[in-house]
């Protein structure tokens, strides 16, 4: 690059509006077809289990708490996860969707990375605590 055309890009770029955004104080909407974080409806699901199958990362484990009343934890592990939303494709009874809405999921602490889905009593069953 010659120097005479550097000048001119820097005297073309004075003037320009700047392309940063300023993400954290001011924050866009995400598309809609975003993948986010993986939503689980535990009234839907009947512990078919293919979910669990089809992921290629082994992100999601399926815990049956009693299998004649079709109740399930699902464990989600974030960290694992492609975001490739091969479950919610071979889902048959729609109890998993990706949210656009829950996508900033960084975290310092590896806790926030497992997450556990299921009704409130299931979940104080398996993990022996109440819940905050």
């Amino acid at each position: 690059m010659k120097l005479g055309s550097m000048f001119g890009d820097m005297f073309r770029s004075l003037f320009k509006k700047p392309v940063t955004e300023m993400y954290p104080f001011k924050k866009t909407s995400a598309p809609s077809r975003l993948r986010g974080e993986l939503m689980y409806n535990p009234d839907k699901c009947t512990g078919c289990q293919l979910c669990v199958k089809d992921c290629p990362s082994n992100a999601i484990e399926l815990i049956t708490v009693d299998k004649a009343s079709k109740r399930f934890v699902m464990r989600y592990h974030v960290d694992r996860c492609t975001f490739c939303a091969q479950c919610v494709e071979n889902c048959r009874f729609e109890c998993l969707n990706m949210s656009n809405e829950q996508w900033e999921l960084a975290s310092l602490k590896k806790e926030a990375f497992t997450v556990n889905y299921g009704r409130e009593e299931d979940l104080q069953k398996l993990l022996g605590k109440p819940l905050p």
